[in-house]
C-alpha cells in the first residue's frame, strides 16, 4: 500500500463523519423551518445556533471520545439519534395540545447511549438534543430544564444496566421525577392548586411506559450497528454456554487456563478502569481455538509424550500458530460479537513462538524469512483490554513453569514478561500509559501471589 494510499485511509472516515454532520445540519435546519414563513435573516439565525450546536458536539468526540469519529456506523448512531428526538418534537408541536410534548421519551437517550459508552458522554448527547429540540417547540426553558433533570436522574440511577430490576427502578425515579418538576411548572401557571388539571400526568405516565422500550431497542441497536452491552457480556461469559462447554469438554486444561487468565485480567481491568466485563468475556474465548488440535498444547496433555516429539520445529509452530485462526472461524461459526473476536486475533499479537523458534536456531541458520514462520500474524492489541489479555495469558502460562512461587519468583517473572512484551513492541498500538502498565504489574504479582500462596502442610 502507497503512502498515498495510508493517508487517504486514517483521513477518509473523518470525511465521511464530517459530511454526516453537514447533512444532519441541513435535516435539522429545515425541519425547524418546516411550514414557517421565515425569512432569510431567521433562517441565518437557526442555522448558526444548530451549527454551533454539531460544532461543540464534534469539538467534544475529537477531545474526548476519538474512537468513535474513527467508526462511521458509531458517529451514525449518535447522529441519528439526535434526528429522530428532533423529528418526533418537530411531529408533537404540530398537534393542538402541546402537553403531548411530555410524551416524548427524551430520558431514552441517556438510557441508550450509556448502555453502550459512558455517562459523560450520555449527558452530552441529551444537552445537544434537547437544545436542537428547544429551538422548535413554543416553551423552550420548560422542555429542557424538565429533560435535562430526568436525564441526569436516569443516568444516575442506572449504574448496572445488566440488572433487569434497575431499569424498572430507574423507570419509577424518572416518572416521579417527570411528575415533580412538571408539578412545579403547572403550579406556576395557576392561582390554586385546585385549578391544575390533573389529567395531563396521564403523558407522564405514557413517558415513563416508553421508556421501559430502551430494553428492546438495545438488543436492536446491538444487532444493528455491532456494538456490545453488558447484558450481552454477562450471558456470553456464563460457562454454560455452548462453546465453553464445548472446549471445557474438548480442551480442558484451556478452559482451566481460560479461566485463570480471566480471574488475573479481571483485577488489572479494575486497576485501570477498563471494561471489566468485557475483558472477562475475551479472557474466557481467547483460546477456543484450541479444540481444533488440543492435544498439541501441553496444558491438555495428560500423557509424558507430547505430539510435538516426532514434528520439525516448523510444523510445530504452524500448529500452534493456527489456534488463533481456528479460533476466529469457530467463533464466527458461533456468531460471537466481533469485540470477542478481536481478542482471539489479538492476544499474541506479532510475537513469536519462541520454544519452537530456539529450537530450529539450534540446528539452522537465522534469517528473515524463517522469523515469519514463527510468528503470528497480529494484529496487535489496540485496546487497554486486549493489552491486559495478552499479558493475563503470558503470565498465566509461564507462572505454572516456576519452581518456586515465592514472592521474589512471581515479581521477577511478571516484571521479565512484560518487559518482553514492550520491547517486543506489542502495545504501541493500545492507549497505555506508564502508570497503567505500573497498576498493571502490581495487580498481577499480587493476584499470583494470591493463587500460588503456601498452605499448612496437613499430618498423614
Amino acid at each position: 500500500m502507497s503512502e498515498v494510499q495510508k493517508i487517504w485511509n486514517s483521513k477518509r472516515k473523518y470525511i465521511i463523519n464530517l459530511i454526516l454532520f453537514v447533512l444532519s445540519i441541513v435535516f435539522i435546519v429545515w425541519i425547524i423551518s418546516h411550514d414557517k414563513n421565515y425569512t432569510w435573516p431567521e433562517m441565518l439565525g437557526s442555522s448558526i445556533a444548530v451549527t454551533s450546536c454539531y460544532i461543540v458536539l464534534y469539538l467534544f468526540l475529537m477531545q474526548f471520545r476519538p474512537e468513535i469519529l474513527k467508526v462511521t456506523r458509531k458517529t451514525f448512531f449518535i447522529i441519528i439519534t439526535i434526528l429522530f428526538f428532533v423529528a418526533i418534537t418537530r411531529i408533537c408541536v404540530s398537534f393542538n395540545d402541546q402537553n403531548v410534548l411530555y410524551l416524548i421519551p427524551f430520558a431514552l437517550i441517556p438510557i441508550v447511549i450509556r448502555t453502550f459508552y459512558d455517562s459523560r458522554l450520555a449527558l452530552y448527547i441529551l444537552l445537544i438534543t434537547i437544545m436542537l429540540a428547544g429551538l422548535i417547540v413554543p416553551k423552550p426553558f420548560e422542555l429542557i430544564f424538565l429533560n435535562f433533570l430526568t436525564g441526569m436522574v436516569a443516568i444516575f440511577s442506572l449504574s448496572n444496566t445488566y440488572r433487569r430490576g434497575k431499569l424498572f427502578l430507574s423507570c419509577v425515579f424518572i416518572v416521579l421525577c417527570y411528575s415533580v418538576i412538571f408539578f412545579s411548572i403547572n403550579i406556576e401557571n395557576v392561582e390554586k392548586i385546585e385549578n391544575i388539571d390533573w389529567s395531563n400526568f396521564k403523558w407522564i405516565a405514557g413517558n415513563g411506559v416508553m421508556i421501559l422500550l430502551s430494553y428492546p431497542l438495545i438488543f436492536l441497536f446491538e444487532k444493528k450497528f455491532y456494538f456490545l452491552s453488558d447484558t450481552t457480556l454477562l450471558e456470553l461469559s456464563d460457562t454454560n454456554q455452548p462453546l465453553l462447554r464445548k472446549l471445557a469438554e474438548e480442551a480442558p486444561g484451556s478452559f482451566q487456563h481460560s479461566r485463570q487468565v480471566a480471574v488475573l485480567a479481571e483485577e488489572a481491568a479494575r486497576a485501570v478502569n477498563a471494561n471489566v466485563l468485557l475483558v472477562r468475556t475475551g479472557a474466557l474465548y481467547h483460546d477456543i481455538g484450541k479444540i481444533v488440535n488440543p492435544e498439541c498444547f501441553v496444558e491438555n496433555q495428560t500423557l509424558r509424550a507430547s505430539p510435538h516429539d516426532n514434528l520439525d520445529p516448523v510444523k510445530s509452530s504452524k500448529i500452534i500458530i493456527n489456534h488463533v485462526n481456528e479460533g476466529v472461524l469457530i467463533a464466527r461459526k458461533y456468531k460471537l460479537p466481533v469485540q470477542i473476536i478481536d481478542f482471539i486475533r489479538t492476544h499474541h499479537g506479532t510475537t513469536k513462538t519462541y520454544f519452537f523458534y530456539r529450537k530450529y536456531l539450534e540446528t539452522n541458520q537465522k534469517t528473515e524469512e524463517t522469523e515469519k514462520d514463527f510468528a503470528y500474524s497480529g494484529p496487535k492489541p489496540f485496546s487497554k483490554e486486549m493489552a491486559i489479555i495478552m499479558m493475563a495469558d503470558a503470565l498465566e502460562a509461564s507462572s505454572r513453569t516456576l519452581d518456586k512461587h515465592t514472592e521474589a519468583f512471581i515479581s521477577e517473572l511478571v516484571e521479565r514478561i512484560l518487559l518482553i512484551q514492550e520491547q517486543d513492541d506489542q502495545f504501541s498500538d493500545a492507549p497505555l500509559t506508564f502508570k497503567d502498565i505500573t497498576e498493571i504489574k502490581s495487580v498481577f504479582k499480587k493476584s499470583l501471589s494470591t493463587i500460588y500462596h503456601s498452605r499448612v502442610v496437613y499430618p498423614e
